[in-house]
């Protein structure tokens, strides 16, 4: 039986300059641009046809601040569909806690690489379901890293980086996935620095290179400019989820859209 593939609304959720949570866009990981409140987007999200929902809390981990778990809760109100929040998560409390404020999964990326413990830890408490492992991806095309792909006649591999992109950490993107499996995280949530925004279509070769090397469930993030950049993520990387943003926040494809469109091209997903 073949599963079907999950379409996911991702928000990207700062403070603003009142203090009060506000929902931003931008381009490689900058140039941030408000977009609207993030309880509105997550209520207008749940009737729109999405499989799932993702919270991120883009500043939490440079900042070193604590998720905004009182928005995470305002948010799991309004929604009936599996929410993934991540941003912050440093600790098994911090899991708890997410948890406790509704989220359905907790999307873990510089704690893990912090601490690669948190990710069993995570999975042996509160089960793998929970633990997704989230990794800012950028291409590098120097010699210092373990998985090498070809990208326009030039190898390079990908750095896992942290705090919103900001700081690399030479460790392999594709070697830290295929441990974080075998560490119990229950899928992969894979994002591009290169592509975010660009809507030039997913990174394929850094998504495809993830897909080969894992066999838990992977989430292709960053660069979707319709419905068929979702269609390649899905038949030549192997995705088994894509998510976008700008897409569907500016009203350029509904859900409904993207779906009609992967169904007529035989890409199982649920209408």
């Amino acid at each position: 039986m073949t599963l079907s593939k999950r379409i996911i609304p991702c928000i990207d959720v700062d403070l603003d300059d009142d203090g009060n949570p506000a929902v931003y866009t931008g381009v490689n990981f900058e140039d941030l641009e408000y977009t609207g409140d993030p309880v509105e987007m997550a209520r207008a999200y749940n009737e729109s046809g999405a499989d799932e929902f993702v919270f991120l809390d883009i500043t939490a981990s440079a900042d070193g601040r604590e998720t905004m778990l009182g928005v995470v809760e305002d948010v799991a109100d309004e929604i009936f569909i599996p929410l993934t929040v991540g941003g912050g998560i440093r600790t098994k409390a911090d899991i708890k806690e997410t948890l406790r404020a509704g989220a359905d999964k907790v999307s873990i990326n510089s704690g893990a690489i912090a601490n690669p413990d948190l990710i069993t830890e995570g999975a042996d408490a509160f089960g793998s379901q929970c633990i997704v492992i989230s990794v800012d991806a950028k291409r590098r095309y120097d010699e210092q890293g373990e998985h090498y792909v070809e990208v326009d006649g030039e190898s390079c591999w990908f750095e896992c980086t942290v705090k919103g992109g900001r700081e690399g950490t030479g460790l392999d993107v594709v070697e830290w996935a295929a441990e974080a499996e075998s560490r119990g995280a229950g899928e992969l949530f894979v994002n591009s620095i290169d592509a975010d925004g660009t809507k030039d279509g997913y990174d394929i070769p850094l998504t495809k290179a993830v897909c080969d090397a894992v066999d838990t469930p992977v989430i292709a993030s960053s660069g979707c400019g319709g419905p068929e950049d979702m269609h390649e993520v899905f038949t030549e990387a192997g995705a088994d989820a894509g998510l976008a943003a700008s897409i569907f926040h500016f009203g350029e494809y509904s859900i409904r859209e993207v779906k009609e469109y992967l169904d007529e091209r035989d890409v199982p997903v649920r209408l």
